[in-house]
């Protein structure tokens, strides 16, 4: 799934070509997760402002409107003049006169949203409950102890949350919690403010060091059809039995509300 690093690639590789574009027409394929909410024409002539991120979504800020793109758990996006004729799981396309903005989604669980403004009832509900951003000043350390006092679910599971801190999925909480030598099980309430000092350096650690080589690819994710080699250094994440790269205990698998945790008993201790 495309968490922080990979939707800030993305804008990183689309933003330049993007702003100034002047949307010439737009094309929609199967239903995704949600409608776009306005009829495809009305936003035939509108110019692309500004391209910015918000936790997991990209904002592309129009002369009158905004549109919320979410890539779900499998989409990518590519951005070219010449694009082949859509496929089956090419669900829209945002033709400008800079190029064709394509979402490719083999699962449909990405989105493109349309909404009067940032302010809207609409970008509201998507949005209103996220969190700080992970790599911006706000996000310090003892503001995030004071965050976690109260919460007495894991650790883990407050991270994927987003409404502490938003953006740090499935894979970077799992690197993170390692790199700071927390077990994913620990009640967040119970972490000391050294300890969640060093969560707080391990996760922008983490997220720098992906946004550097381009995020992980595993599946799906790609960006014009390039992907990222965070996969290559990951120190548990996807690599249950496997020896750990510190101390060599197999690393173990878990399940947290579904999702799969990655963590090494030696080194995660407690």
């Amino acid at each position: 799934m495309p968490e922080l690093p990979e939707v800030e690639v993305t804008r990183l590789r689309i933003a330049d070509r993007l702003v100034g574009a002047r949307i010439e027409a737009v094309r929609l394929g199967q239903p995704l997760r949600w409608p776009l909410g306005v009829a495809p024409q009305a936003l035939v002539g509108r110019q692309v402002r500004a391209v910015r991120r918000r936790g997991k979504y990209l904002l592309l800020d129009l002369d009158e409107g905004l549109l919320l793109l979410h890539l779900g758990m499998s989409g990518s996006l590519t951005m070219g003049e010449a694009l082949p004729p859509p496929g089956r799981h090419d669900h829209v396309d945002l033709h400008t006169d800079r190029g064709t903005l394509r979402l490719h989604d083999p699962r449909r669980f990405g989105a493109v949203v349309h909404a009067r403004g940032e302010d809207d009832a609409v970008a509201q509900r998507l949005l209103g409950g996220l969190g700080v951003e992970p790599l911006e000043a706000a996000f310090d350390p003892i503001r995030f102890h004071a965050a976690l006092r109260g919460r007495r679910a894991p650790i883990k599971t407050v991270l994927l949350a987003g409404d502490v801190v938003v953006g740090v999925g499935n894979i970077y909480a799992s690197e993170a919690l390692f790199l700071a030598g927390i077990r994913p099980t620990t009640p967040a309430m119970r972490l000391s403010r050294p300890r969640v000092a060093r969560l707080h350096a391990a996760i922008r650690q983490v997220l720098q060091r992906a946004l550097a080589v381009g995020g992980s690819t595993l599946r799906d994710f790609r960006v014009d059809g390039q992907g990222g080699y965070f996969q290559l250094e990951m120190w548990v994440y996807d690599r249950a039995g496997q020896p750990c790269r510190v101390c060599g205990t197999p690393i173990r698998l878990i399940r947290q509300g579904q999702r799969s945790t990655y963590y090494c008993p030696r080194c995660q201790a407690r």
